[in-house]
């Protein structure tokens, strides 16, 4: 949650799909998913929503300065079914970045367990004897040797907060525009944190179809 004033943010919310159950949305920059502890914090992604689908629920969450696709539950009960999906680990996210640096490997996982860095919190740590579980799947798609920026797939298996953030950081290469973990170099390389979920897939709740939704990136 966040307890400082947030900028009031001027894009809006892309509704993707809607139906009777669900909500799928594309949610900018800038934008908190749900209110924040400051009182003037109130704009947000499900208060928007909500304007519109007075029944919509938030399923998870983004993270204020990511960008990209949200799935809102319509009622308590498609709620709970999707809710239960995400604790299970029964859907597939996945993210575009851009980060610092070039990276050497074609693909790889990134295993490192993760903890609240209390003093400091919001912020994420390692911590090999109390963190959670955290692993994330990444694929390089392109490299860019002029600016020293790798654009990649990142397949987070744990959904745990600030996970891309903090793993990307820890192998040496922060996702650029980062203002949590990214040296100097890398946080002047974009105005925004450059990093949007971009593919979700998930049980429809009332239909039991497997259903795919993307939402095209725009750094």
């Amino acid at each position: 949650m966040t307890d400082f004033i947030v900028p009031f943010c001027e894009q809006k919310v892309t509704i993707i799909y809607a139906d009777e159950d669900i909500l799928v949305v594309d949610k900018p920059s800038g934008l908190l998913s749900v209110p924040g502890k400051h009182p003037l914090n109130k704009d947000c992604l499900i208060t928007r929503v909500q304007q519109q689908y007075s029944d919509a629920f938030i399923v998870h969450r983004l993270d204020m300065d990511t960008s990209g696709i949200m799935i809102l539950a319509r009622g308590k009960a498609n709620l709970s079914a999707l809710s239960r999906q995400f604790q299970e680990r029964e859907t597939h996210k996945e993210y575009l970045a851009w980060v610092y640096g070039l990276l050497k490997e074609d693909a790889g996982e990134i295993d490192l367990p993760l903890i609240c860095d209390w003093p400091n919190r919001p912020k994420q740590m390692v911590d090999h004897e109390l963190g959670k579980p955290s692993l994330t799947r990444f694929e390089v798609l392109e490299r860019q040797a002029a600016t020293l920026q790798t654009k990649v797939l990142l397949k987070p298996v744990t959904g745990r907060s600030h996970q891309l953030r903090v793993h990307m950081a820890q192998i040496g290469h922060p996702i650029s525009g980062c203002d949590f973990y990214a040296h100097p170099q890398a946080l002047q390389q974009a105005k925004r944190l450059q990093l949007h979920a971009w593919k979700l897939s998930f049980i429809h709740p009332t239909t039991g179809l497997l259903m795919t939704q993307t939402a095209p990136a725009v750094f």
